[in-house]
């Protein structure tokens, strides 16, 4: 499990560097910079010990000390400049990697099947996206500006501890390792801890994304008890994982800082001893070098601190990177890169002993065969699960068939691009859909090129004009992220204008007049007896007045077609259709 955990952040990081490798431009210049800061910072500790040893050598030299630290503040105003441009550096080169990553994340979610949304967390996907994202944002930040400089740190401070005195350097170099061994060790066992954190956070996202979408429908059943204890039960696990997680990776910080308090007591001692030659060492090492060597010691300890603060926080930050990852490699939709373009159809669909189930354990429709002619207005019906809406995503390709074919002017429809295919439908589905934006935007969705004269006619053919007068800016009015502000009816009529606007060869309307009031809808259809004529067309309906001039019905029932004819023969048959028809209409008198 280790080996395999190990195996897998390799790969992560692998990926990662691939990312910043784009901006390997910029990469030299914070090294370089990194390098700038830590000389300087080197350097400055000299200049005060010269400071001391001048001071206790018996006679102050004013002028001396005043140039040295004249001195040591340009160069400490230098350093503070290199940082900045460091750090300015690293933030871009950081949040660029992740605005591509989220690029990447978001196109590759434009491209995922159907199948994928439907059996993710909606919440799981969004806080891949955005949370995960964010937190892996914090460790790359932490890498960059401390990793460099810390390593150029530990080099630059061991190679003027020996210079100044080699066997207080020995000292410093034997002890300090210590705090990484212990870090390692600590760090490789909170990547785990993390990753389930991530999960957790993930599951209480999706949760309280569940209940806020459907606030309504928790209130009118008195669902909050329920609803607070599934929160707090995936809060608890959130919090138990937090807490593991936190808990191990910040035992790094206070045992590092045990060993460098040790460290710092051994070069104290040993210096001290040096300095009164009880070691039996030359008598030229002065109070300055060990005021040097102690502040060296401070800067050779603290990056081993930091460095093994990051290692903890970079675990957390590979368990998101990692998620991000398994978003942007889902695997797509099969692609269509070189499949032919269907262009403008006349409406003829043909399907041929198709067969499909969502999961292969449940069959849902096997053997179905139809022919559409151009023109041809056809009705399904059908009780809930018999396959109605999937016949649609079948015919709209937002599933494939498992067997036969779907063809539409001849054409097979997994030989041509999805977009050519779904240029040619015209769709109104009983869930609504608005993005946020004008009326306007949402109007000119499926023909942003349209006339103001022809927006307002395809208003006015939905009977949708009237109440988009009354809204405070008319078509300008800016409505929310679902239509918020707008009834479930307003929201339906935008849609269908949507569709008369775009006026495509074929429709498929599935409960497109579900949320309308009677009087309204009786126009709508007119409406829509105009808009049907000459295009093909697929209507999905539960209210079987609604279809009654189809020029076919089919009638479904587990995945297959069970009865098909105009509505009058079906009544008059006695069949399952004439059975649909008058447990709604039981009272009505049928030849």
């Amino acid at each position: 499990m280790a080996k395999k955990q190990e195996k897998a952040k390799r790969g992560t990081l692998g990926k990662v560097l691939r990312y910043i490798g784009r901006y390997k431009l910029l990469l030299p210049v914070s090294i370089l910079l990194a390098l700038v800061t830590v000389a300087l910072t080197l350097y400055i500790p000299m200049i005060i010990g010269d400071i001391i040893d001048i001071i206790g050598s018996g006679y102050v030299d004013m002028p001396a000390i005043a140039e040295k630290l004249g001195t040591a503040a340009i160069l400490i105003g230098l350093t503070a400049l290199a940082q900045w441009l460091m750090s300015t550096i690293n933030n871009r080169v950081a949040y660029h990697v992740v605005r591509d990553m989220r690029n990447d994340a978001f196109r590759r979610m434009s491209s995922l099947p159907l199948s994928y949304i439907d059996t993710h967390p909606h919440g799981d996907t969004v806080n891949r996206v955005i949370n995960d994202a964010d937190q892996f944002t914090e460790g790359l930040l932490l890498g960059f500006t401390q990793l460099f400089t810390g390593v150029l740190t530990i080099i630059g401070t061991l190679a003027f501890m020996i210079y100044i005195n080699w066997i207080v350097a020995i000292v410093v170099v034997v002890l300090t390792p210590m705090s990484l061994f212990i870090a390692k060790f600590i760090a490789s066992r909170t990547h785990s801890m993390f990753k389930e954190r991530s999960e957790r956070e993930a599951e209480a996202t999706s949760l309280i994304g569940e209940m806020i979408g459907n606030q309504k429908l928790v209130k009118a059943f008195s669902y909050e008890d329920e609803a607070c204890e599934r929160f707090a039960d995936a809060n608890g696990r959130l919090g138990r994982a937090t807490l593991d997680a936190i808990f191990y990776s910040s035992l790094v910080n206070p045992t590092t800082r045990f060993i460098n308090s040790v460290v710092y007591a051994a070069v104290a001692l040993t210096g001290a001893l040096l300095a009164i030659g009880s070691l039996g060492a030359e008598a030229a090492f002065t109070i300055g070098e060990l005021s040097c060597l102690l502040a060296y010691t401070n800067q050779y300890t603290k990056p081993f601190n930091e460095i093994s603060g990051v290692i903890a926080e970079f675990q957390n930050a590979l368990a998101c990177a990692s998620r991000v990852f398994d978003l942007i490699e889902a695997e797509p939709e099969v692609s269509d890169a070189g499949a032919g373009l269907l262009g403008r159809a006349e409406g003829r669909v043909e399907l041929e002993d198709v067969h499909f189930s969502y999961t292969p354990e449940k069959p849902l429709i096997e053997g179905l065969s139809l022919s559409v002619k151009p023109g041809e207005r056809i009705a399904i019906v059908g009780p809930t699960g018999c396959g109605k809406t999937t016949l649609i995503n079948l015919l709209m390709r937002f599933y494939d068939v498992k067997s036969g074919s779907i063809r539409v002017e001849g054409e097979d429809i997994r030989e041509v691009t999805r977009h050519s295919l779904r240029s040619n439908y015209g769709m109104v589905l009983q869930d609504t859909w608005l993005a946020h934006g004008t009326v306007r935007d949402n109007i000119v969705m499926g023909k942003p090129d349209a006339t103001e004269e022809e927006i307002v006619a395809a208003a006015k053919a939905a009977h949708a004009h009237s109440f988009i007068k009354r809204l405070k800016d008319g078509y300008d009015t800016v409505i929310g992220e679902g239509g918020e502000g707008l009834s479930q009816g307003q929201k339906q009529l935008l849609c269908i204008t949507r569709i008369m606007l775009a006026l495509p060869p074929i429709l498929i309307l599935d409960e497109a007049t579900s949320s309308i009031d009677t009087r309204t809808e009786i126009r709508i259809q007119k409406a829509f007896a105009e808009l049907m004529q000459g295009r093909t067309s697929f209507i999905v309906a539960h209210r079987l007045s609604t279809i009654k001039e189809a020029d076919v019905i089919l009638v479904m029932k587990d995945g297959n077609i069970v009865e098909q004819g105009k509505h009058g023969e079906l009544v008059r048959r006695g069949g399952f259709y004439a059975h649909l028809y008058k447990s709604q209409f039981p009272t009505e008198v049928t030849e």
